[in-house]
């Protein structure tokens, strides 16, 4: 059994809304796939980072999660900016039951465990969080981490958190993210988020405060799933 992990699939199967008109992003379903089906098995489980779909609802997401239902192994889905379908967890795993997406996983005030780890995390938020709004959103996603994390530490196992957004870029850090990997003895932290080969090389990917962090947006691993253990 492997833990893999990839965020940013903006999937538009069942919309109008192809990547492909992005540079780097031509038959990236396609590409997606090939790289998936060559390295991942039905025992092996896929942390997919947010941005999963560009549907507007739940019911709309049909065709992209049927997609991702098909591919081999768990699927575990976090929340990213763009996943406007995003509804309670009852409501989301009401729709998989009934569609029978059983391969798919939703994480979100859970967690969920993974050989010798229990994978958490939340969809996070701007780093540089200044406006009332921001820092609203900011804190209620802080709350979400930390559930998460508490409900890992029934566990007892080494825990490994997937975030959307970057706790820390050019530079800048998100000190009330950080702070809470800290506290719960974080040692590896997964984002996504950014795009563009430009951004991507701004990107951090290093240790900073004793936790390794890691970018893992499609197109900044290739359209190839990492392995993380």
């Amino acid at each position: 059994m492997s833990l893999f992990a990839i965020a940013d699939p903006h999937l538009s199967l069942g919309t109008d809304k192809p990547m492909d008109v992005f540079r780097g992003w031509d038959n990236y379903v396609d590409r997606l796939t090939e790289n998936w089906n060559r390295l991942i098995t039905d025992d092996d489980t896929v942390v997919i980072g947010g941005d999963i779909s560009w549907a507007m609802k739940l019911c709309e997401t049909e065709k992209d999660f049927e997609y991702l239902n098909s591919l081999s192994g768990t699927k575990i889905l976090l929340k990213g900016n763009h996943d406007y379908w995003w509804d309670t967890l009852s409501k989301i795993n009401r729709y998989l039951d009934e569609k029978g997406f059983d391969s798919i996983k939703i994480l979100f005030n859970n967690s969920y465990e993974v050989d010798d780890y229990v994978i958490c995390g939340t969809r996070g938020w701007l780093i540089d969080s200044e406006s009332e709004e921001d820092k609203r959103i900011l804190q209620r996603e802080c709350g979400r981490l930390r559930l998460s994390l508490e409900h890992a530490e029934k566990s007892e196992k080494e825990p490994v958190v997937f975030l959307h957004y970057p706790p820390v870029c050019a530079g800048v850090r998100c000190d009330e993210i950080i702070d809470i990997l800290k506290a719960y003895g974080v040692k590896k932290c997964y984002y996504g988020h950014i795009h563009g080969q430009n951004m991507i090389k701004g990107a951090f990917n290093g240790e900073l405060d004793g936790i390794r962090f890691r970018l893992i947006s499609c197109d900044a691993l290739g359209f190839m799933p990492l392995l993380v253990r």
